[in-house]
C-alpha cells in the first residue's frame, strides 16, 4: 500500500542488536487506527531514507508494533514500496522455472556494516491491514520478497544473524560493533 508524503515523517534513531529488548520478541498487533499510527509510518519511510535502507519494522526505531514499510525492487527490478500493519507472511511456491528459494547477501539497519548468505523463499506474500484496518496484501519475488519475509522476522522477534550458524553471528556482531564494541552480543 503506498502513502501519499511517505517521506514527510521524521527520521528516528535505527534500534542496533541487542540494544533494546523490543528487537528480540514478538511485536504487539496494533489496534489502534488513528493520527499516531499514521504518524509512526510515515516516521519509519523517513527513516528507512535516512538510513539508506530498503526495508524497516516498527521495532527497529524502538515501537512494540506490528508494522513494517518496505522500498526494495522485486526480480525484474520493478520497485516494491508500501507499508503492512499486522502482517502475516505466507511463502508461496515457485511459478514456472523459478526457484522454491534463493542463496543471497542479506544485511540489516540493526546490525550495520556486515551482510551473510543467507537462504530465503524466491516468492512470497504478506496480507494485513492499512492504516485504516481495511485489507491490504503485497506479493513479491526476488529482493523484495527477502526484504518481506526481513521484516516479518523482525516483528517477530528475529534479527536474520539469529538464523545464521552461532559462529558467523558472533564474527558479525562483532565486526557491525567495530573497535568500540557497541553492539552487545
Amino acid at each position: 500500500m503506498r502513502l501519499f508524503g511517505r517521506y514527510d515523517g521524521v527520521a528516528r534513531p535505527i534500534v542496533t542488536y541487542g540494544s533494546n529488548p523490543v528487537l528480540h520478541r514478538r511485536c504487539a498487533e496494533v489496534t489502534a487506527f488513528d493520527d499516531g499510527l499514521r504518524r509512526l509510518v510515515l516516521d519509519m519511510f523517513a527513516s528507512m531514507e535516512a538510513a539508506d535502507g530498503v526495508g524497516l519494522a516498527a521495532n527497529q526505531i524502538g515501537v512494540d508494533a506490528r508494522v513494517f514499510v518496505i522500498d526494495c525492487p522485486d526480480a525484474d527490478g520493478e520497485d516494491v514500496m508500501g507499508y503492512v500493519v499486522n502482517p502475516v507472511l505466507t511463502v508461496l511456491e515457485p511459478v514456472g522455472d523459478e526457484p522454491a528459494e534463493e542463496l543471497d547477501e542479506e544485511g540489516c539497519l540493526s546490525v550495520p556494516g556486515p551482510y551473510a548468505e543467507l537462504a530465503r523463499a524466491f516468492r512470497a506474500r504478506v496480507d494485513g491491514v492499512d492504516l485504516e484496518g481495511k485489507p491490504i496484501s503485497i506479493q513479491a519475488t526476488g529482493m523484495a520478497a527477502r526484504c518481506l519475509q526481513h521484516e516479518v522476522d523482525h516483528l517477530d522477534g528475529t534479527v536474520y544473524v539469529d538464523r545464521l550458524p552461532a559462529e558467523l553471528r558472533e564474527r558479525l556482531l562483532a565486526e557491525a560493533a567495530g573497535p568500540g564494541g557497541d553492539l552487545p552480543a
